[in-house]
């Protein structure tokens, strides 16, 4: 990038499979062959026009149509409705901000709050609060700080993302899945699979970038964004939001860098920094300097890449490496490596003698590499173990806490509890893991039951019938990779 913000790197067209009997993750889930939306003078300001029936569809057709067309009027569509839209889709037991105001506070007067907020906003008196700094315990027993902001900002936020979203849905890359409509993690483990299975990959580079979230750069964000924004008013409500400080211990700090992990407007800045420096990259250089197949899947902040060659995989990393450190970001040096990984692996490894193949993480899974019954090559996945355990030493302390409550509300909880286990990590092959999960809980509740009392008659004859009661089965709850997303993306790959 220059100091313009433009990059010096030519955004060209995908790489087109260099086998197109299967298409790849990253190839099908694009939306035809990618124009470059960086390296061209960008068209005077285009206003998206009023009176459209469905709100947000012009904004959407102008950006999907003009590449180069920067909006200058996207205020307006935070009107009313789009509050109140906002305010609803929050949850009502969110964590209120540092003003202590709570949805059902605020909800009590809630045409009277909107209005006035909207009139603020209109007229340039609304004022971004800091965020109340809080802490979450992770896997590895670090924490994660999290920036939690005020109702109100909340609800301001939520809007203008979807406005933004208009515009930015049509540029981001079909290897792009973290917080976007219509998009999950699962989808984002699925194209992974798939692309694995289906593209000559022999390594993959498991990456993570450090610290990603306190360390965007506010200068070349604004950039990236002036790049389809010209609605002055939208762009200081953003750098409102990014240096409103944080609040930790009654102390403000001033945040000079980062954006608040958290907030509801954190997730699509990231994507809009990542797509720059990351996305259009990565498309560049695949048709640039890739002799082999390269896949690529991005969840917000972790990425997966997939490399027919090695030399392309070391290449990559190298170039990856500066790209990142012109733009104040770094590959964390401990957990990114580069492992030999697919279809062709487990001979290849066991003919050299060095044992089974390296295993990677990626979105609350390990992959492997794996076998059906009939000798072909999947990729399996199953539970990361240290986040089972976390999660089971969580519910255990929560057990102790609610040990004297009677059986059914305990049940009722645990029911969620496994539940959401199950709708996250239920897919096939790991069944083992999930059914463990499940046991441990009983056993856990077992345990708890019998310390209400020294003289309990509980024993497992009895037990088993309450857990079989409160507790779902496991069983897989996803379908495979490769026919959700061949469902997903019938009709729309370029190679069809």
């Amino acid at each position: 990038m220059n100091e313009r913000g433009k990059s010096d790197s030519p955004v060209v067209p995908a790489k087109p499979p260099n086998k197109a009997v299967y298409a790849a993750a990253e190839v099908v889930e694009e939306r035809g062959l990618a124009e470059g939306n960086t390296t061209s003078t960008t068209h005077p300001g285009r206003r998206a026009g009023t009176g459209v029936p469905s709100g947000l569809a012009r904004v959407r057709e102008v950006a999907r149509k003009d590449k180069e067309a920067r909006f200058t009027a996207l205020l307006h569509h935070v009107d009313l409705d789009r509050l109140r839209a906002a305010y609803w889709a929050i949850r009502p037991t969110a964590a209120p901000g540092v003003d202590g105001v709570t949805w059902e506070a605020y909800g009590q007067e809630l045409e009277g709050n909107l209005r006035d907020l909207h009139a603020r906003l209109h007229a340039g008196r609304y004022r971004a609060k800091p965020s109340r700094r809080a802490y979450i315990p992770k896997a590895d027993g670090r924490q994660r700080p999290l920036g939690i902001a005020t109702l109100e900002d909340k609800i301001l936020q939520r809007a203008v993302v979807e406005v933004l979203n208009a515009i930015y849905e049509v540029d981001f890359r079909g290897f792009s899945y973290g917080f976007r409509p219509g998009r999950s993690p699962h989808h984002a483990l699925d194209a992974l699979a798939v692309g694995i299975e289906r593209k000559s990959v022999n390594w993959v580079l498991d990456a993570d970038i450090r610290e990603f979230f306190t360390s965007l750069d506010h200068r070349w964000l604004m950039k990236f964004l002036e790049h389809r924004i010209a609605d002055q008013r939208v762009l200081r409500l953003i750098r409102k939001w990014l240096s409103a400080g944080v609040i930790e211990n009654g102390r403000l700090s001033q945040t000079v860098e980062g954006a608040p992990q958290g907030a509801s407007v954190s997730p699509l800045l990231a994507n809009v920094y990542l797509h720059y420096v990351f996305d259009l990259w990565v498309q560049w250089w695949r048709s640039r300097h890739a002799r082999g197949d390269v896949i690529i899947v991005r969840f917000a902040d972790d990425f997966t890449a997939g490399f027919e060659y090695p030399e392309d995989a070391q290449r990559f990393l190298v170039d990856l490496r500066e790209r990142f450190a012109k733009f104040g970001l770094e590959l964390h040096p401990d957990k990114t490596r580069l492992i030999e990984f697919g279809r062709h692996t487990a001979w290849r490894r066991a003919a050299r003698g060095v044992g089974k193949p390296e295993t990677f993480d990626f979105l609350g899974f390990t992959h492997l590499c794996a076998t059906t019954k009939g000798g072909r090559f999947w990729v399996r996945r199953i539970t990361i173990k240290k986040r089972m355990r976390a999660k089971l030493r969580e519910v255990k302390e929560e057990l102790k806490r609610r040990r004297h409550e009677p059986i059914p509300m305990q049940g009722q909880w645990l029911r969620s509890v496994v539940q959401g286990h199950l709708a996250y990590f239920a897919v096939p092959g790991n069944t083992d893991a999930v059914a463990t999960f499940r046991t441990q809980i009983g056993r856990h509740w077992y345990k708890a039951l019998r310390r209400r009392s020294q003289r309990t008659r509980l024993n497992w004859t009895r037990m088993d019938p309450i857990t079989k009661r409160w507790l779902p089965p496991a069983r897989p709850r996803h379908p495979f990779p490769s026919v959700r997303f061949d469902a997903r993306t019938r009709g729309r790959s370029p190679v069809r």
